[in-house]
């Protein structure tokens, strides 16, 4: 399987920021959940429509390691990218480069597919495994 990315370019906002200037370490997260939220949309998937057929997507596990500060109205660029799809669970990586093209973050995040009404593992949807195997 070949991995599949796509890239974000974000400008941290003032909300985005501590007191110091410094892009708040938990709204990383977030940027991630976009990341992975618009990878599965060019793959033709979406969220909602997930959702809406019975299966929802939660965090089993998040690593982040912050190798260099990124500020308040810096211009960044998220690479996420989809390593892999198998049975029920998914996993992708994150790099975030900062304005001089630097990493200044990476993270890996793997979540499991689940019936929304039970919340036990189901297979990831054959759409998915389809579009990642080609």
């Amino acid at each position: 399987m070949q991995p599949i990315s796509i890239q974000t370019t974000f400008r941290v906002r003032y909300s985005e920021a501590d007191r110091m200037g410094y892009m708040y370490y938990g709204n990383y997260a977030a940027w991630f959940e976009v990341g992975r939220v618009e990878l599965l949309r060019s793959l033709g998937m979406s969220y909602r429509k997930m959702e809406d057929d019975g299966v929802i997507l939660p965090v089993k596990d998040i690593t982040i390691r912050y190798l260099k500060p990124i500020k308040y109205d810096d211009l960044v660029v998220l690479h996420t990218t989809l390593v892999e799809v198998s049975g029920a669970k998914i996993s992708f990586d994150f790099e975030v480069l900062n304005d001089k093209g630097e990493t200044a973050t990476t993270s890996t995040i793997h979540l499991v597919f689940c019936h929304r009404d039970s919340g036990r593992p189901t297979r990831a949807p054959e759409k998915l495994l389809r579009r990642f195997s080609v």
